[in-house]
């Protein structure tokens, strides 16, 4: 089924969603925010550019947007798949509890803000190009992997990167020797161990993009954790 989005507002494309058994197409979208807002069990393409918060509260299913997005992608996601194959906003993956986000080109300030994870439940966020600043400020669970392909930015990440990070992990494509982290973290150099671990995150999305996966594991990746000795999960965890 094709929606055509030109005149519709948020509601009544949702309305239009909810009525699809398979496959639904949007047309002409021009910025409508909460597209697919708590949904499961979609297959939904996207042709325009959805607005703020497209896949909040996703709950399974798949989304794809054949060019960008706004910001909030994902917002408080705790399950399926949103595809983007351009560049995104700020704050993608705000509260994150579950699925996947994989954005060809860059993201703006505050990815993976307060990511989480729960049991069997561990958010991945993959971005092609570069991030702003703040990436996963608060991260509390979750994987971050920022590749730098072919970004409009000179570095892999702004400014005041993991800032109040106290769990998951971040994977730069960078020795992010230009980029300076706070002292709660620590940040090394990938290991053999990483890059299998990096190996089975990459594989779908270098799929998805018809992108080389062992050129893009032979580059040299910096990878970020909590410091258990300096942690920030005081500050937000009770014990």
């Amino acid at each position: 089924m094709t929606i055509d989005a030109a005149d519709l507002d948020y509601r009544c494309i949702n309305e239009e969603i909810r009525k699809v058994d398979g496959k639904c197409i949007i047309t002409s979208c021009l910025g409508q925010r909460f597209i697919a807002s708590g949904m499961s069990n979609i297959d939904i393409e996207i042709e325009g550019i959805p607005g703020n918060a497209l896949g909040s509260y996703l709950n399974g299913g798949t989304i794809t947007v054949h060019g960008n997005a706004q910001d909030a992608v994902g917002d408080t996601m705790n399950d399926g798949k949103i595809v983007v194959h351009g560049n995104i906003g700020d704050a993608a993956g705000y509260a994150m509890r579950g699925g996947r986000i994989y954005i060809k080109g860059d993201a703006g300030y505050r990815a993976g803000i307060h990511m989480k994870e729960y049991q069997e439940k561990v958010p991945l966020m993959i971005i092609g190009g570069s991030a702003g600043s703040f990436l996963g400020e608060y991260q509390s669970g979750g994987v971050i992997i920022v590749l730098n392909l072919n970004s409009r930015r000179q570095k892999s990440v702004g400014f005041f990167p993991c800032t109040g990070m106290h769990g998951g992990k971040v994977f730069l494509r960078s020795r992010c020797e230009d980029v300076v982290f706070p002292p709660q973290v620590i940040r090394r150099s990938a290991t053999d161990e990483d890059r299998n671990e990096l190996r089975s995150y990459l594989e779908e999305y270098c799929d998805l993009f018809s992108l080389d996966l062992e050129e893009i594991l032979f580059s040299e990746f910096t990878v970020v954790t909590p410091d258990s000795k300096n942690p920030y999960r005081r500050m937000y965890v009770a014990n």
